[in-house]
């Protein structure tokens, strides 16, 4: 799992890697029908990206569908607004991370590790 710092860099490695897995087509000729995209936030306060496009909107990655049809085309063609999209993510579907490497949506609370990353959360 690759993270990005920022949902753009995160969007132009899964477009780098939609090409690398179909090298058959050229990126103009690139029909994707699905844009899946995570957001994580780790235990230092940093926010990490990650993003996937699919040429089938039934596929299923490591990311949550964000968009499907013409709009996951427009961003594959890099005909979208960073902020717009940033607006549209749900705060529930960001993963928290708990333990080093591990996230969740919400810590664990019977453990140690869990109820110090929800105080550090909750700090925020």
């Amino acid at each position: 799992m690759t993270m990005y710092a920022t949902l753009e860099e995160a969007i132009d490695a899964a477009r780098e890697e939609f090409l690398a897995d179909n090298p058959s087509v050229e990126e103009s000729d690139a029909d994707v029908q699905q844009l899946n995209i995570q957001k994580y936030v780790l235990q230092d306060g940093d926010i990490m990206w990650q993003a996937e496009f699919f040429a089938d909107d039934s596929e299923e990655g490591e990311c949550l569908p964000m968009l499907s049809g013409e709009a996951a085309q427009s961003v594959f063609d890099g005909d979208y607004d960073e902020i717009e999209l940033r607006q549209e993510w749900l705060e529930e579907n960001t993963l928290h991370e708990w333990d080093e490497g591990e996230f969740q949506l919400e810590p664990p609370l019977d453990t140690e590790e869990g109820q110090a990353a929800a105080d550090e959360w909750d700090e925020r």
